[in-house]
């Protein structure tokens, strides 16, 4: 198995029976600008919870999420901040910067075995999400921050929560992501990992299997085990 290198046209899939999908800047590209609407209101939410001016806000959020995998999970560990609450925060947030793709739904339809979600954010934003990608149906299951009971990832426990879950078998499970340390635990497992975003080519960390720009374009042109 490739490691290393920018990822080929049809990278061998045939082992895989799991496709496990990260959903934020992985199933749509960061370049949506849909993170660039969210991020504020994090800030938001810190700067009145705390009181701190908004630079200060800023940085203590972006320290929680250094530290703790998560902004949230920081609130929740040094603040006692009700996760339901935090999350509210963001079932609003215009989604029009989404659109459905054809090309990835044909891609993903075309995977055998199961897919599944496994997600920071909360089930109400995934469902948004999805659905705003023309996406709904095609997922077995979504493992989001409750399910894993607020320990995200790149934790170890997350990714054990979620093998537990769903009685996932690492060796024959793709685990695609944007964040390249998330890959890092999922690689230790014995998943093969995928790194999705404009920055994957250049990504040099040696637990990172394939890189591709664009998911659609990388499933598509996968080999995988035929079911018929």
């Amino acid at each position: 198995m490739p490691l290393g290198g920018a990822s080929p046209a049809g990278a061998d899939l045939r082992h895989i029976d799991t496709w496990l999908f990260d959903l934020d800047n992985t199933l749509y590209p960061l370049e949506s600008g849909l993170a660039a609407r969210m991020s504020p209101r994090i800030t938001d939410f810190v700067e009145t919870l705390t009181g701190l001016p908004r630079v200060d806000a800023l940085a203590l959020q972006k320290r929680y999420l250094a530290d703790h995998g998560l902004t949230l999970k920081g609130l929740i560990d040094h603040h006692g901040v009700d996760p339901d609450v935090y999350h509210a925060t963001f079932h609003d947030v215009p989604l029009d910067c989404l659109t459905a793709e054809p090309a990835l739904r044909a891609a993903l339809l075309r995977l055998p075995g199961r897919r599944l979600i496994f997600t920071n954010s909360d089930a109400i934003h995934t469902d948004r999400v999805v659905d705003a990608l023309g996406l709904t149906g095609l997922f077995e299951a979504v493992f989001h921050i409750g399910s894993a009971a607020f320990a995200p990832k790149p934790s170890l426990a997350a990714f054990e929560r979620i093998i537990a879950a769903h009685a996932i078998t690492p060796k024959t499970t793709a685990f695609f992501e944007d964040a390249e340390h998330n890959l890092r635990p999922a690689f230790d497992l014995g998943m093969t990992t995928i790194l999705v975003g404009a920055h994957a080519a250049a990504s040099q960390a040696p637990f990172v299997h394939y890189r591709t720009e664009t998911l659609a374009p990388f499933l598509a042109a996968a080999r995988v085990e035929e079911t018929s």
